[in-house]
């Protein structure tokens, strides 16, 4: 079974993040991902970043099903 630690692990070894959260029950998994790189892009975009970070374990099933929530730091502090 997968641990979101781990996911969490290839996240960051791809993307700068100021914060992230991964939970999940083994298959299926949710992060919160907040990074600065994030700014200017849209939704789609930003989602596509982590896309491709995660991609070869997407392609190898590894990794089976991520719900993300992408946010520039800014957009995280708004939220409270």
């Amino acid at each position: 079974m997968l641990d979101p630690a781990q996911i969490e692990d290839w996240i960051r070894a791809g993307i700068a993040c100021e914060h992230l959260a991964v939970g999940g029950d083994g298959r299926h998994f949710e992060a919160l991902i907040v990074s600065p790189s994030f700014a200017g892009l849209s939704r789609v975009q930003r989602q596509q970043c982590v896309n491709a970070v995660l991609k070869p374990h997407f392609e190898t099933d590894t990794l089976h099903a991520l719900s993300m929530r992408c946010l520039t730091p800014a957009e995280f502090k708004a939220r409270g």
